[in-house]
């Protein structure tokens, strides 16, 4: 039950953040790390969506990449709010 209170305070914090720039750092496993940067789209009860652009200037993809709280939780992903690391 405990971690469900946790990752309701996951999702909670995260909540106060839609539509910010977010950074993600996802561990992918052997040695893998994926860091992107884009805006926290939106939250829903057991993930959170983050846009991403990607490309250069003239050719600009949008991706939309889902991860769960318990990634969060678990530390397979971190969150860095531009503001937070100052």
């Amino acid at each position: 039950m405990a971690a469900k209170s946790v990752l309701e305070d996951i999702k909670k914090e995260l909540d106060s953040h839609v539509g910010e720039k977010i950074r993600v750092k996802a561990n992918k496993g052997r040695k893998k790390i994926d860091e992107k940067e884009g805006i926290l789209e939106k939250t829903y009860p057991h993930i959170f969506v983050v846009k991403i652009e990607e490309g250069h200037v003239d050719e600009r993809t949008e991706r939309r990449i889902s991860y769960s709280y318990t990634d969060v939780l678990t530390e397979t992903v971190e969150l860095i709010l531009p503001e937070l690391s100052t």
